[in-house]
């Protein structure tokens, strides 16, 4: 039976969870080697953005903005101030390409992109993302379809053992750079769109904030095409795979709703060992069996307490997978925006709301996991909480956290279990 999701039409958030297309947008930008992404809209639309994402991941962000003001959003539809901007970086930052994509104010005054594009001699990838509609996971997925559109090639030729990987926008850096090693395990050369695994990772770089200086690289953006397997992660990439399709139909594509926990990452081996015939490493096995391990003793501590779980769809939903396999209660999933794979949530209760709604029913709960802005009600309330999504503020590392496959699934139900054990002990001691 499919779990009924309760829209929350209120007129207005309190404390939201929700992010915007734009800041979607960014982030797909910065997953491609050399580009720069490029908000057209106000300085204070890009400013946020930059400054949210240089918090969470504790690294610059390349990004910059056209700077519509009152005069310009009314006078100039978007031809000259684009073109201002862009002559305003270059002499600092000469990306190979640009990532320019809309925001509430410019798309809702009708600002044609491709028309302005068309009069710019420089590469540029565009994408409408007003910030009124959709969320983080669509402006993510709006900026990879983008790239497929208008910069891959129509192959020539299908390559049976090169392999498109489409992540969702909540996976961590380290998370995608794990699913490329486990696909070229059995074999595949692999490439991920967008590619956070090399530039967002947390490693040391130069001129980061200039240009990007990781992701993948723009040629193998133009050859894609002849990749014969495309995997997509997340309901909200389902689009992204179906404009690859437009352009390489005899490609065979997979999508896997998440990726973590034990039958996510068995569904996942199973497809890998159909299409190729091989068995997964020694590497692998063993972490599935370490990963059992954790689902007993985790089970201790996870099978008594009750969930709620808010943030963006895609991780939300296989999060509460994983955390039911050990046995504890999904009270409810708190989503930022509407999503196909609501329905297949394993919660109680399904919402699309915000934080106010999450502490109007956390007597329901235990456990709360969710961005750094649910703390206060954690806190408030007596809960534990467990912190997972975007923003996550005064903590470092939080790239080079890995919840998927077996052994990103193993070291987050440790973390969920000591997390309710420390309470539990702290509880009794003070």
């Amino acid at each position: 039976m499919k779990p009924n999701v309760i829209m929350k039409n209120k007129s207005i958030q309190v404390y939201p969870i929700k992010l915007s297309q734009p800041m979607g947008a960014t982030l797909a930008v910065l997953g491609v080697k050399g580009s720069l992404a490029l908000a057209h809209g106000a300085v204070g639309c890009s400013s946020l953005t930059k400054i949210f994402f240089t918090r969470h991941f504790c690294d610059p962000i390349a990004i910059r903005t056209t700077a519509v003001n009152e005069v310009t959003a009314i006078f100039d539809g978007g031809d000259g101030i684009v073109k201002e901007a862009i002559q305003n970086f270059l002499p600092r930052a000469k990306p190979e390409i640009i990532g320019l994509f809309s925001t509430g104010m410019t798309s809702a005054k009708g600002d044609d992109l491709k028309r302005i594009v068309s009069a710019i001699d420089y590469p540029i990838v565009y994408a409408d993302t007003p910030d009124f509609v959709g969320g983080l996971e669509s402006g993510w997925a709006k900026m990879a379809a983008a790239f497929i559109e208008q910069v891959m090639e129509s192959p020539k030729s299908i390559r049976s053992d090169k392999v498109l990987l489409l992540p969702h926008v909540s996976l961590h850096p380290l998370e995608v750079e794990g699913v490329k090693d486990l696909l070229t395990g059995f074999g595949f050369e692999v490439y991920a769109l967008p590619d956070l695994s090399e530039s967002l990772d947390g490693h040391l770089g130069v001129n980061q904030a200039s240009v990007c200086q990781g992701g993948i690289a723009m040629n193998d953006i133009r050859q894609l095409g002849s990749a014969g397997i495309v995997i997509s992660i997340g309901a909200s990439m389902l689009p992204v795979a179906e404009e690859f399709l437009k352009k390489s139909p005899h490609s065979v594509h997979i999508n896997l709703p998440g990726i973590m926990g034990l039958q996510a990452t068995d569904t996942l081996i199973e497809h890998l060992m159909r299409l190729t015939g091989k068995e997964p490493d020694h590497r692998v096995k063993h972490w599935r069996k370490r990963h059992q391990d954790a689902l007993i003793d985790s089970h201790f501590s996870i099978g008594r307490k009750r969930f709620i779980l808010a943030g963006e769809p895609d991780r939300i939903v296989d999060m509460a997978n994983c955390i039911a396999e050990a046995g504890g209660t999904i009270s409810a999933l708190v989503a930022s925006t509407p999503s196909k794979l609501l329905e297949r949530s394993v919660a109680q209760r399904t919402f699309v709301g915000d934080l106010e709604d999450v502490e109007g029913m956390i007597d329901d709960c235990d456990v709360l996991i969710s961005n750094y802005h649910g703390e206060r009600i954690a806190h408030r309330h007596g809960k534990v909480q467990v912190l997972r999504g975007f923003p996550i503020l005064e903590q470092i590392g939080v790239q080079l956290k890995v919840d998927t496959l077996y052994n990103g699934g193993t070291h987050f139900l440790v973390e969920v279990a000591n997390a309710i054990i420390t309470d539990h002990a702290h509880r009794q001691y003070h």
